[in-house]
């Protein structure tokens, strides 16, 4: 099978079901911006840092994939007609879990970071705020398709639990790393 198709030349792409649309249509944009979110935490399992959180990482991963068919698949009918897999809350649940076991080997949060203070904690806020832009993406998305909603609600509440877990793992990698201390945002350091 050849990577390259030709299909796409004009600026079309398909869906799941076989329908061609513009590859600026939002639905598009949407489970792209998941692709790309997908190959940042591919990058970011792999540094030396995340080690001990690859696992779950390439759990997320999974779950960003599937979200991403369920996004291309233009409804309910098509996901079953597909045998995609479930989308529910279940990811949701075992974020939360890992943000409070983390959360709780780390000092109390008391004002803005800044990103930074070693290079995998800086890597997981840019994962974190492409993570975010998934979500703008999609919330966008359910704008035009308000009759999807329901269908594609836990996608948003998955990518809004996953950029905070994305915070706090951020965070832990500092702790991890040797206690280094995150940057404090100074509110008049960037002042005239």
């Amino acid at each position: 099978m050849k990577i390259y198709t030709k299909t796409g030349d004009s600026g079309n792409s398909s869906l799941l079901g076989g329908r061609r649309v513009s590859k600026a249509d939002p639905r598009l944009d949407a489970y792209g911006t998941l692709d790309e979110l997908n190959a940042w935490i591919g990058l970011l399992k792999e540094q030396e840092a995340l080690k001990d959180h690859s696992s779950f990482l390439c759990d997320i991963q999974e779950e960003l994939f599937t979200m991403g068919s369920h996004l291309a698949a233009e409804n309910l009918a098509q996901t079953e007609a597909w045998k995609l897999p479930t989308l529910d809350h279940r990811m949701v649940v075992r974020l939360e879990m890992e943000m409070d076991r983390l959360d709780a080997g780390l000092e109390p949060l008391r004002n803005f970071i800044l990103s930074g203070g070693h290079p995998a904690s800086a890597m997981t806020q840019v994962v974190r705020t492409v993570c975010r832009r998934a979500e703008r993406a999609v919330v966008s998305l359910l704008v035009t398709l308000p009759d999807e909603e329901t269908r594609l609600q836990p996608v948003v509440v998955v990518l809004n639990r996953l950029s905070d877990y994305f915070f706090v793992l951020a965070r832990e990698i500092l702790r991890a790393e040797g206690g280094l201390k995150p940057h404090v945002w100074n509110p008049h350091a960037g002042g005239s």
